[in-house]
């Protein structure tokens, strides 16, 4: 059985998603914030490893991953309408947290935890979209390696806690805690959300 060596990998990429021949810039991870992952830890989608592997600092990249390999495809009934009385708190509708293009934190009876998109809410009730926001779109990479090199055994330590969720952020957008008060994930610094 061969073992994988964990990598240190940064990259700068524009993402693009791309939907019925429509392409639509969604996030660009910079040279000054990178997106920084440690491979084979299951931080990234795996044709999206499977594409940087074997890439080498310097090395360009231009490619697509079809919506299949991403997040599949998008379905209707994971559209749901739920009461709201779900969302009170003391008796009252908690609207600092559930409001229109909220990202909120739903389980379901099995204790499974997911993220749900508040769609709209009315006098009764609270639209969430259960898919994920790329779903059914393919994903267009386009960047440059900047860094790729054999992970520190502190590295993995790091990235493993933050996949456990250790750190309270449950993950840093492109490789970097920049957006909840951190420093760079990958090289083990994130300080989780403050």
């Amino acid at each position: 059985m061969e073992t994988k060596t964990n990598k240190y990998i940064a990259a700068a990429y524009k993402l693009y998603s791309v939907e019925d021949g429509e392409s639509e810039l969604l996030e660009e991870a910079t040279t000054e914030q990178p997106f920084i992952y440690i491979s084979h830890m299951g931080a990234t989608l795996p044709a999206f490893e499977e594409k940087m592997d074997g890439l080498a600092p310097g090395d360009e990249f231009d490619f697509t991953i079809s919506k299949d390999d991403a997040y599949g495809d998008y379905y209707d009934e994971r559209v749901l309408e739920l009461d709201k009385q779900l969302f009170f708190i003391d008796g009252k509708f908690d609207s600092e947290r559930i409001y229109e293009d909220a990202v909120i934190p739903l389980q379901n009876e099995e204790g499974q935890q997911f993220q749900g998109l508040v769609m709209k809410v009315t006098d009764d009730k609270v639209t969430v979209d259960l898919n994920h926001p790329l779903a059914g779109c393919d994903l267009h990479f386009v960047g440059s390696v900047l860094a790729s090199r054999e992970a520190t055994n502190q590295e993995i330590e790091q990235m493993a806690k933050l996949l456990s969720g250790e750190f309270g952020c449950g993950g840093c957008g492109g490789g970097n805690c920049g957006d909840c008060g951190g420093g760079d994930c990958g090289a083990g610094d994130c300080e989780g959300c403050k």
